[in-house]
C-alpha cells in the first residue's frame, strides 16, 4: 500500500492525530492541510480502511518513515527523545472457530488487556461467503470483551477478513 502525503490524500474529512499524538477529531481535508502547513508539517494519511480515514501531522519530511511505522503497529521516536514504541499483540481468528478455540483465545486477548496492552483482533475469512461469519465472530469478540477493553479503531473489514483493536481501560 502507497502513503499518502498531503494532496494525495482525497477524503473529504479525515480524522486527525496532532503532533504530539493529541486528538484533534474529524475535520475537513481542506482544514487539516492547512494545519499542517502553518504548524510546518506534513499530514500524513496511516490507513485507508475506516471513514474518515485516520491522518496524523508528522515534522516534514518524516512523513513516509512515520506511515509505514504506523502500519507495523510501532511508534516513530518523538522529537523530545525518549519514548518507548509499544508492541501490539495479534490474535487471530477463522470465521468458523470452535468454541473451545474461541474460549482460549478470548481468555488470551482479555489476559493481554488486563495487564494494559492493546490487541489486534484478526479474523481471517476466504471470500465473501465467510465475510458475514467473520464480522459475527469480531462482534461477539468486542462484546465479551468489553469489561477489559474498548474499540480503538471501528470493524475493518475486507474481502479477506474482519480485523479490530481493543486499547485496555485504564
Amino acid at each position: 500500500m502507497a502513503v499518502l502525503i498531503n494532496e494525495q490524500i482525497r477524503a473529504a474529512e479525515v480524522q486527525l492525530t496532532g503532533l504530539k499524538g493529541e486528538k484533534l477529531g474529524t475535520l475537513s481535508r481542506e482544514e487539516a492541510l492547512s494545519m499542517a502547513r502553518a504548524a510546518g508539517a506534513d499530514l500524513v494519511c496511516t490507513s485507508l480502511m475506516s471513514s474518515p480515514p485516520p491522518c496524523s501531522l508528522v515534522a516534514k519530511g518524516t512523513g513516509k518513515a512515520a506511515a509505514k511505522a504506523a502500519r507495523k503497529g510501532t511508534a516513530t521516536r518523538p522529537q523530545g527523545g525518549g519514548g518507548s514504541s509499544e508492541k501490539v499483540k495479534e490474535l487471530r481468528f477463522t470465521a468458523y472457530i470452535e468454541e473451545h478455540d474461541y474460549d482460549t483465545k478470548l481468555r488470551q486477548a482479555d489476559k493481554h488487556l488486563r495487564s494494559g496492552k492493546p490487541v489486534q483482533l484478526v479474523v481471517k475469512s476466504s471470500g465473501a461467503k465467510e465475510a458475514a461469519a467473520a464480522k459475527a465472530v469480531l462482534e461477539r469478540l468486542v462484546a465479551d470483551l468489553k469489561e477489559a477493553g474498548s474499540k480503538a479503531s471501528g470493524l475493518q473489514t475486507s474481502g479477506k477478513g474482519a480485523q479490530v483493536r481493543m486499547n485496555p481501560l485504564t
